[in-house]
């Protein structure tokens, strides 16, 4: 009966031929949204976008067949929200609570040019906020993806946090997938133990598993796909950490939620602040981290 009156209030927030609202994967409430140009999925658990495609593309976002859809799991592909820290955390969650939180629907609009915006707001978690304030997210769908993360600090202290997007991008053969946009940014290698290492390449080639986070990164980064003749290209702002990460074969075979082949068709290009660019927002200052997902042929 809850879930009944629940589905009853999201409708309201449904706009004909824009928002649509239903019960997806698991039961777990999904927005689907259709503009002009594209298609979208958004799930509230994880505040999590699920998909995004423009008209006569292939999906832009990648998800695992093998993604669990349960109140108690992460949602594996698309993009996840990491925060309020990232990573793992002894006797906590990896990645932080907000992926495993079912975020509150507060409203849609769709724009005179044909894009459609969704806010959602994260509800209070007493006793694990690492804050007194608000986390509110705004997706934007149009013949772009853009995704902000924004983040209010009411209290009379400063609070310190991690935050990442951590987009998951179709491709269509890793091997042959390139990383443009980081030549000479010094990295943290996560598969060498944290070593901090400095990028030497023009681009980034993937021939085993990668695990990087590059530090002191506003750039723009483009994923060069030649199988699929297609580049994507990852805008963002109030970001200062880059994670490039492709788990290859034996992680990829250590994940229940991960099919043992799939890491050949997916590249992650993360925006956010972590490590020595986690964010410390003073009393009353409020933080927006923002990427924009945009693609283009090759």
């Amino acid at each position: 009966m809850e879930s009944t009156e629940n589905l009853r209030l999201l409708k309201e927030h449904e706009i004909t031929g824009a928002v649509a609202i239903s019960p997806g994967q698991g039961g777990l409430p999904r927005l689907v949204i259709t503009t002009p140009f594209s298609q979208a999925e958004i799930y509230l658990h994880g505040a999590h976008v699920t998909a995004f495609q423009k008209n006569g593309e292939p999906p832009l976002l990648w998800m695992s067949a093998k993604s669990l859809f349960a109140p108690d799991k992460a949602i594996r592909g698309g993009v996840p929200i990491c925060f309020p820290w990232f990573g793992p955390r002894t006797g906590a969650p990896a990645h932080g609570y907000a992926r495993l939180t079912e975020w509150n629907l507060v409203a849609t609009s769709a724009c005179p040019d044909g894009r459609v915006t969704v806010r959602l707001r994260l509800p209070d978690k007493v006793g694990e906020a690492p804050y007194s304030g608000s986390v509110e997210y705004i997706v934007t769908v149009g013949s772009t993806l853009t995704l902000e993360l924004q983040v209010n600090n009411h209290s009379s202290e400063s609070v310190i946090f991690e935050e990442m997007l951590h987009t998951y991008f179709t491709v269509g053969d890793i091997t042959g997938v390139s990383v443009k946009g980081l030549h000479g940014v010094h990295y943290l290698d996560k598969v060498a133990g944290n070593a901090l290492k400095n990028e030497d390449d023009d681009v980034i080639r993937f021939t085993g598993e990668t695990d990087r986070v590059y530090l002191e990164t506003t750039h723009t980064v483009e994923i060069e796909d030649p199988k699929l003749r297609r580049i994507i290209r990852v805008e963002k702002s109030g970001s200062a950490s880059t994670v490039v990460w492709n788990p290859w074969v034996a992680k990829s075979k250590a994940m229940a939620d991960f099919g043992d082949e799939e890491f050949h068709h997916m590249v992650c290009v993360e925006s956010g602040n972590v490590g020595p660019a986690q964010t410390t927002l003073a009393p009353g200052v409020a933080n927006t981290l923002k990427a924009v997902l945009a693609s283009r042929p090759a």
